[in-house]
């Protein structure tokens, strides 16, 4: 078994098609096919079940995934950790909730100080990012502190309050009590703030609407659909200008910490090690 064998076989698993994974890694689909069968051959199993729509991964491929993750993770580790660069390089993939105000200055900083770094950046919420960074899918991502997984370590980027808005006509706090509750899905780190308050004033919302924006739940907030709890920086313009109305909510449920997280146990590449040095300067 080759290392190319692995990335080829999670080529094929991530498009589930052979004329994918082709197009993905610019081979002939007839290697590709191939190897696949090669792989099988070498474990004695099949690993994929064959159907028009193309191909899924059968329960052994599944558990084949998983550990081809981990080995060529390891292997990039272990090449980073021989060659020992002390100028960041290579990819540098990093995830992030939609409500950091400060990425765009960490970004720009850091992009500008190493210029040899692919950095690609991707959103979602705390929970599905934890996930990703576990699954080395990530390499870190910007999330809402919480009880993280013990393979996980964390450094503070800074603290801030969430508020609960709504449009400007709305009424008093106990009025909005009634309003849609406008959020992410599960696994956000505000909607479960929000939920905890919810629960301890024995208030169940009229309606949970999801989006899958920042942007868009603002929008619908400001023409009166319903209220979001979300960072007071994150909607200072809008309150300024008049399209919303902020109110304050207990500490124990508005005070929150924003933290990066990775794993504790991967190798501290330069690349990764100056992108945690750009995030503590830039606090």
């Amino acid at each position: 078994m080759e290392f190319k064998d692995l990335e080829i076989f999670q080529a094929v698993a991530k498009q589930g098609t052979i004329t994918g994974a082709a197009k993905e890694l610019n081979y002939v689909q007839s290697n590709l096919t191939a190897r696949i069968h090669k792989l099988e051959s070498e474990l004695n199993t099949p690993l994929f079940n064959r159907h028009r729509r193309g191909m899924s991964l059968t329960p052994e491929g599944k558990k084949l995934l998983s550990y081809s993750q981990k080995i060529l993770s390891l292997t990039d580790e272990m090449k980073q950790a021989v060659q020992n660069q002390t100028e960041p390089s290579g990819k540098l993939e990093i995830g992030t909730v939609e409500t950091v105000i400060h990425l765009p200055k960490i970004l720009s900083t850091y992009i500008k100080n190493y210029q040899d770094v692919d950095l690609s950046v991707f959103t979602g919420v705390t929970e599905t990012l934890q996930r990703e960074v576990l699954n080395h899918k990530l390499d870190g991502a910007f999330v809402t502190e919480s009880d993280f997984h013990p393979d996980l370590v964390s450094h503070q980027v800074f603290q801030e309050e969430l508020v609960l808005i709504s449009d400007p006509s709305a009424g008093s706090l106990e009025e909005l009590k009634e309003k849609p509750f406008l959020c992410f899905s599960k696994g956000c780190g505000y909607r479960a703030r929000l939920e905890t308050w919810y629960k301890d004033q024995n208030i169940t919302p009229k309606r949970v609407m999801e989006f899958g924006t920042l942007e868009t739940i603002l929008q619908s907030v400001t023409m009166g659909l319903g209220v979001t709890f979300v960072p007071k920086s994150a909607v200072n313009h809008l309150e300024q200008n008049g399209l919303i109305q902020c109110h304050s909510l207990p500490k124990q449920y508005s005070t929150i910490k924003t933290v990066f997280i990775r794993r504790a146990d991967t190798y501290l590449t330069a690349t990764i090690a100056k992108f945690i040095e750009t995030i503590e300067s830039n606090k």
